[in-house]
This record gives structure tokens, sequence and C-alpha cells, in this order.
């Protein structure tokens, strides 16, 4: 087992309220049809395929796996936010990417064996279904809609590294953070009112666009000070997406 993580699974149902439990599996199969994941899978397999998986709780900030971990689980979020991360040579860490609802966390699960390449940890609480590997990969060749989503969902990410890839080689900080920002608003954005909050402190914002957190924190008051956002400890609140979006097309 790995460390940080617990393969005890906690009730889904909240302090006093009664749940049917024999309906769960088909409450989980209908929420998760709305993920790229399950797309175009047929509601029946979808609950076979949830049911072969447990819910897991995950508590902020804690270690889902660590970088050289042995791969034993396919981790699927239902709710909250991950970082992936690695660490330099100098020990600077550096986020390779952050996985929002309904997104798979680390190895995709075509071929789920060696060991993590990468470290992953919760940004904030959150709520996943956890598959063995193995078994996993075992119901992926039962259900070839599931296999060719998976290589979907890899394709995608492919090209969000190389978008990302291209902003830090070309572009200057400001457009670099506002993209990541605006990429940030549906990835992991949290709607409140007519303002979308982003919980990540100025820190990740930097390891996410190659910067200093100097360079961000200047950005960001500026920002503020133009009504755009408002930059707290752990946290931006974007006022205006569209001004927000229109930093994102260069100075």
């Amino acid at each position: 087992m790995q460390p940080g993580f617990s393969m005890k699974i906690q009730p889904m149902a909240a302090k006093g309220q009664n749940l049917d439990l024999t309906s769960l599996p088909s409450q989980k199969a209908t929420s998760v049809q709305r993920f790229a994941l399950f797309s175009g899978i047929p509601l029946a397999d979808c609950s076979k395929i949830v049911s072969s998986a447990q819910e897991k709780h995950f508590s902020r900030r804690q270690t889902i796996f660590f970088e050289g971990d042995p791969i034993r689980h396919i981790v699927l979020l239902l709710s909250g936010c991950v970082k992936v991360t690695q660490f330099g040579p100098n020990g600077q860490e550096v986020i390779l990417r952050l996985n929002g609802p309904g997104e798979l966390v680390g190895m995709l699960g075509l071929h789920a064996k060696g060991n993590h390449l990468s470290t992953a940890r919760t940004v904030q609480m959150a709520t996943a279904l956890v598959w063995d590997a193995a078994h996993f990969e075992a119901v992926s060749e039962r259900f070839p809609l599931l296999r060719r989503n998976t290589a979907r969902v890899l394709e995608q990410r492919l090209h969000e590294l190389e978008e990302r890839f291209r902003e830090i080689s070309t572009e200057k900080v400001s457009p670099r953070l506002s993209s990541e920002l605006v990429r940030l608003l549906t990835q992991v954005g949290k709607r409140v009112n007519d303002e979308v909050e982003i919980g990540l402190s100025r820190e990740e914002l930097a390891q996410l666009t190659g910067t200093t957190l100097f360079t961000v924190s200047r950005l960001l008051s500026q920002w503020e000070l133009q009504g755009i956002v408002s930059a707290r400890r752990e946290m931006v609140l974007v006022r205006d997406v569209q001004a927000l979006m229109d930093l994102s097309q260069g100075d």
C-alpha cells in the first residue's frame, strides 16, 4: 500500500441521511456518463464498469501516490482537484498538470504497469472512483469504447502539454499566465455568483506557468487594480472572464 493512500471506503451519505444502497451503482453510472471517459458508453455498461471500482475520499493536501511508486490503482476524480508534479535536480517542484472532476489521475490505464513518473497530491478535498490497475486494464479490454475514450483523453492531454510548451517557449509571462487561468476556469474553477474561484496559490500558478512567484504576484496585483481578478492567499477570484480572455491573446 502506498504512503498516504488508504483504501478504507467512507460512506457516501451525509450524517443523518438514509440512502437506498442498492441504487448507488446506478446513480454513479448516470453521474459519470457526462465525463469524456464514458462518452458514448451505454448506461448498462457504465454500471458494470463503475461497479468494479471503490469510492475513495481524500483530504486536502493528501498524497495519492509518489513518483517511483508501483502503479497499483487507476483513479478517476469525481470532485475536487489534484496536482501532478515532478521535482527537478535542484529540488524545485514543477506542476505538470491539474486534474479536475472527470479526469484520470496519473497513468491512463492503457498499460498500467511499472512505476509512477510523477507525484499526485490533492489541492482540495476530493472524491474518486478507484480501480485495481490490472482490473481496469481487463475492463478496458472488455469494453472497447472505454479503451477508445482513454486513448482520446491521452490525445487531448498531449495536445494541452504541447500548447503549454509553446506558450512557455514563445510568449511573455502575462499572456501565458492569463491563458493558464482561462484553462483553469473550466478545469477546476468553481462558480460563485457571477465570479469564478480558482483554488490555487500564487506559488502553484508560478509552477504551472514556468515563472517566478514575484512575477505572478506582480501581474495579479495589476489585474486586481483593473478589476479583472481578486488575488487571495491560496485562491484567485476571476471577476471579469472576458477581460482575462483578452489578456490571453497577448499584449
